[in-house]
């Protein structure tokens, strides 16, 4: 994928059309509009380009890489709530930590473990789950989740999936509701799920972050 960058009224429109689907799709499942935030995934967004997303009214940037995401709050810092989305490596989880307010991909145990180590204020924590069972995926398997969850140092607040590829957003339904169930069978609230391709299904079922990006960057007009 290319690195995105587009003109502040694109952003502008395209985030709007975002927030109407969420709103659309929390009407449709007797849910509230704010219920739901919204998350922009920055991976491949132009470090110049996230001014745009902040005059366009972007609140979340969720980053994959710590690098990228020390690049950015740089210039940026003060300018977003910021989350890490992407796969950890244990020996930089107290990094990590230290510069985010939630974390939604807490997938082995060598992360889970290195997080004794830290002091409060810890970032909320959201266990990644592979419920689809894809081996080219990172999580924890949903039969393991209760164990996980049981021998992690600091409280969790939700999980988070990544359902298989697919071109039609309902393909992707019974992943998210298997996170909603197994989140519901621990007493837990956050949901992480759903991204510029699925994410009013994800919302329809329970979604309480989704995670866009690409979507806010394309042309209106195609």
């Amino acid at each position: 994928m290319a690195n995105l960058s587009a003109d502040l009224a694109t952003v502008e429109y395209n985030l709007g059309v975002v927030r109407e689907r969420v709103a659309e799709a929390c009407a449709r499942s007797g849910r509230a509009p704010e219920s739901v935030r919204i998350c922009v995934a920055t991976k491949y967004v132009e470090p110049d380009a996230m001014a745009v997303l902040r005059d366009a009214g972007v609140t979340i940037a969720a980053e994959n890489r710590l690098q990228d995401m020390i690049a950015k709050q740089e210039r940026f810092g003060d300018d977003f709530e910021w989350h890490f989305i992407g796969a950890i490596q244990s020996k930089k989880i107290r990094e990590i930590a230290g510069r985010v307010s939630m974390i939604h991909s807490l997938a082995t145990e060598s992360a889970r473990d290195k997080l004794a180590n830290l002091e409060p204020p810890v970032p909320s924590l959201l266990v990644q789950v592979n419920v689809s069972g894809e081996e080219s995926k990172q999580g924890v398997a949903p039969e393991e989740l209760a164990a996980f969850i049981a021998a992690t140092p600091h409280p969790v607040s939700g999980l988070m999936t990544m359902p298989p590829l697919t071109d039609d957003p309902e393909g992707a339904r019974a992943y998210f509701a298997r996170l909603k169930q197994l989140a519901d069978e621990q007493g837990l609230n956050e949901l992480s799920m759903g991204t510029s391709q699925d994410f009013a299904v994800a919302v329809e079922e329970g979604a309480t972050l989704i995670r866009v990006g690409s979507v806010l960057f394309s042309d209106p007009n195609k």
